[in-house]
């Protein structure tokens, strides 16, 4: 999986007017769990775009003071009219601890349903996967080659051996349907 290094600070003081002051002087206040206790940092707001606006998926390199974590974005706070980010929470990663992240769905492959008229249904964009860190595929492959009108790409066609779905078994990943204009040309010919 891709990585984005992100150089903090580390934050004395956590409190309500510390992390206003950091607001206002342009960084984001960070809490980085999963170690023996919360690691407090703050960051520039401009290093989390490439981490926070994107659809695909990185784990996060932070630096602090010449220490280095492996962690993943776990949550994050906007502001509810300026959409700026107030907080940001992240989760160490070990190489021998599974880690749950959502992971961007490509399809692959033209739809013989499709190339007939029917209309392709994209239902799951991610889908939420538990792995070892060094298993997460930067996204998951979905092959639509063999999808006619009406039938359905189930998660369970997508499984391997690396990593495991936590969503059902009948959880729809792509379906093609039948258009509106392949119905009228249906209905027209009889």
């Amino acid at each position: 999986m891709q990585s984005i290094t992100i150089n903090g600070s580390q934050r004395e003081s956590v409190g309500k007017s510390a992390t206003k002051a950091l607001r206002n002087a342009g960084k984001v206040p960070c809490v980085l769990y999963g170690g023996d206790k919360p690691v407090h940092f703050s960051a520039e707001e401009k290093a989390f775009k490439n981490l926070v606006y994107t659809p695909n998926v990185y784990t996060a390199s932070i630096e602090l003071d010449g220490t280095t974590y492996a962690a993943v974005l776990q949550d994050i706070q906007f502001h509810p009219v300026t959409d700026k980010i107030l907080h940001i929470d992240f989760y160490q990663l070990f190489d021998d601890k599974a880690v749950t992240m959502e992971i961007p769905v490509k399809l692959v492959g033209s739809s013989k349903g499709v190339m007939v008229g029917g209309a392709l249904r994209h239902n799951m964009r991610k889908l939420k996967v538990k792995a070892l860190p060094a298993d997460l595929p930067d996204f998951i492959e979905a092959d639509i080659t063999e999808l006619e009108i009406g039938n359905k790409l189930y998660v369970t066609a997508l499984e391997n051996d690396k990593y495991t779905f936590l969503h059902p078994k009948n959880t729809v990943v792509a379906q093609v349907r039948m258009s509106r204009n392949a119905a009228k040309a249906a209905a027209a010919e009889e």
